[in-house]
């Protein structure tokens, strides 16, 4: 192992210890600093004390060439900052060399939701088969909820209450939330309780892969696209996707900003107000509605 890949596990180590990020943050810290550390090797650097400003720039323009993109960059960059940071804190770094180093800005595109109709085709399935109940019990509690991908996968038995129809989830920064899953995601996630012993896991984890392990992100991916396909869905179908139809249908039918705000477990408004857009149709008519200057023949 370089001394350049022994201080970046050094690091990983400290962020799962010390700070208890969850592993798939770790994952991500891991993918972008191996990037970096492959970059950095290529150039002939031995230590990370080699590394400069010129260095951190050239690291960047090198991965755009590649055809990362603004937002990928920006999270390499990000991540690069952190771990820089590390280094200065334990006083084997001066300075931080990628202090001055701006992410490029990235378009912001709204993110894409599933309309209700769509979203009930979608939870319309209904067989016996323990994988599908699973599934089932997923989607539920994912649109239910409007969970992170991490936070559904994260989750464990103990956590749920079904009695009162909540889970207790840890988001990011590990604030925990109590959250209502409604009344069909408690009825699926009995159903799939009954089966989840045919696994014969003693493993804590709610829901588990057919090898009775705890189910990967990946998996839950896959699975997910799977049945927006098999159940006549347009659009590709993904977490972060019934995350966000959770957030939008939420909005247009309460109007309350800050409880979606609290559901979601954003720590900033603004986050929630990217998540969440109201077609333009519909505030035109709040608009002619409400505005007195809107008002025809007054």
């Amino acid at each position: 192992m370089t001394d350049l890949s022994t201080a970046v596990t050094r690091f990983l180590r400290y962020l799962s210890v010390e700070r208890q990020l969850s592993p798939m943050t770790l994952l991500s810290y891991r993918r972008q600093l191996d990037a970096m550390i492959a970059l950095a090797g290529e150039r002939g650097l031995r230590s990370w004390q080699q590394c400069d400003v010129a260095m951190v720039r050239s690291f960047a323009v090198h991965a755009r060439r590649q055809g990362l993109s603004p937002a990928s960059l920006a999270l390499r960059l990000s991540a690069l900052r952190s771990f820089f940071d590390w280094l200065v804190s334990r006083g084997e770094l001066k300075a931080n060399p990628a202090k001055g180093v701006p992410a490029p800005k990235a378009s912001r595109h709204l993110p894409k939701n599933i309309d209700v109709d769509d979203v009930n085709r979608l939870l319309d399935i209904d067989l016996n088969d323990p994988l599908a109940v699973r599934d089932r019990a997923m989607l539920e509690v994912m649109y239910g909820a409007g969970l992170r991908l991490s936070e559904l996968v994260g989750l464990d038995s103990k956590h749920l209450d079904l009695d009162s129809g909540e889970v207790w989830v840890m988001g990011k920064g590990s604030k925990e939330r109590r959250l209502p899953i409604g009344r069909n995601a408690v009825e699926w996630i009995a159903r799939w309780l009954d089966l989840r012993g045919l696994f014969g896991s003693d493993d804590d984890a709610l829901f588990l892969s057919k090898l009775g392990k705890r189910i990967s992100a990946r998996n839950v991916q896959k699975r997910f696209a799977e049945w927006g396909i098999r159940q006549g869905l347009n659009s590709h179908v993904h977490p972060h996707k019934l995350r966000h139809s959770f957030a939008t249908h939420m909005l247009e039918s309460s109007g309350d900003l800050r409880g979606v705000q609290e559901l979601l477990g954003h720590a900033n408004l603004s986050t929630t107000q990217i998540y969440t857009h109201l077609d333009f149709q519909r505030l035109a008519a709040v608009y002619d509605a409400a505005h007195p200057r809107a008002k025809r023949g007054k």
